[in-house]
């Protein structure tokens, strides 16, 4: 019988491949990056707010958690603007390559900011996953720019998974992911009106980049947002971050199938790809048998 933290480890698995597959949605789908995210996060509050009132959930809360929610939610938001963005213009197996980078950011961001003792395999395990980033980044310098906005969506991805688990401590993952969200949609929002975006046409889209965003809407963010949220009960920031870097594994083995030579790397990038996988592997064995992910 599975305990509670193999089960939460082999469902964040899950979630991770969806979210690999998220990276083909965002491709897929022809809207800029703004609006592209905008469309997502609203659409998931509808239904998470259908959900509660379904469910009669009460969602009253204080206004300093508010504060909390909305930094969240603005993190978020600016992160999936940079993600896909990058996809953008990059491709998607460079982008998902570089958020490898979150273990360590991750690592950093708890040592300087809440003096967590720096643990020597976890450290060592981030400094192999950045070693495999410069492998990709040598092998395709011709993304730099790509290569920079993903960082930085990394890095705020990163400072997302502290904060929400230490939300997780005290609130319910849906609540959580409901107000992050509402939030993100909002500050989203009033960026697109301060742009003067927003006009008739904005709602003009195509069938399949509807279908596209509902998909993305549902199982990629309202699921996988409230899931990924709710396994921080018993899983690290640390290891959901360098778990996180199977997603460009999954990801790009997607990418492949579906975009074929666009997405055609050179050899060194999947030696370094394959390095990031070493680590993530290697990092779930040593949790597991010390019973702590």
């Amino acid at each position: 019988m599975l305990n509670a933290k193999v089960k939460n480890y082999l469902h964040l698995h899950f979630i991770i491949f969806i979210w690999g597959f998220t990276a083909i949605l965002g491709a897929l789908i022809s809207i800029g990056a703004i609006p592209l995210v905008w469309y997502r996060v609203t659409f998931a509050v509808i239904l998470l707010l259908i959900y509660l009132v379904i469910t009669k959930t009460s969602f009253k809360m204080s206004f300093r958690k508010l504060l909390q929610f909305l930094f969240g939610g603005m993190l978020i938001g600016i992160h999936w603007i940079t993600f896909f963005y990058a996809i953008k213009i990059a491709n998607v197996s460079i982008a998902l390559a570089t958020m490898s980078t979150g273990a360590l950011f991750t690592t950093l961001i708890q040592w300087l900011l809440f003096k967590k003792k720096i643990i020597g395999y976890e450290l060592f395990f981030s400094l192999l996953a950045i070693v495999g980033l410069i492998i990709i980044f040598q092998a395709e310098s011709k993304y730099i720019i790509g290569i920079g906005v993903a960082l930085f969506s990394s890095f705020l991805s990163a400072s997302f998974s502290i904060l929400n688990a230490s939300l997780i401590k005290t609130h319910k993952a849906i609540i959580i992911s409901f107000y992050e969200l509402l939030f993100a949609s909002l500050f989203i929002g009033i960026v697109l009106l301060l742009k003067g975006a927003i006009s008739l046409d904005f709602f003009i889209l195509s069938k399949t980049d509807w279908l596209y965003l509902m998909i993305l809407a549902s199982i990629c963010t309202a699921y996988a947002f409230v899931a990924s949220t709710d396994v921080l009960k018993s899983i690290s920031p640390f290891t959901m971050m360098l778990t996180i870097n199977l997603e460009p594994i999954y990801g790009v083995i997607l990418a492949i199938i579906i975009f074929k030579q666009k997405e055609i790397m050179t050899t060194n990038f999947y030696y370094g790809a394959l390095l990031i996988l070493i680590t993530v592997v290697l990092n779930g064995i040593i949790k597991l048998k010390r019973k702590s992910v």
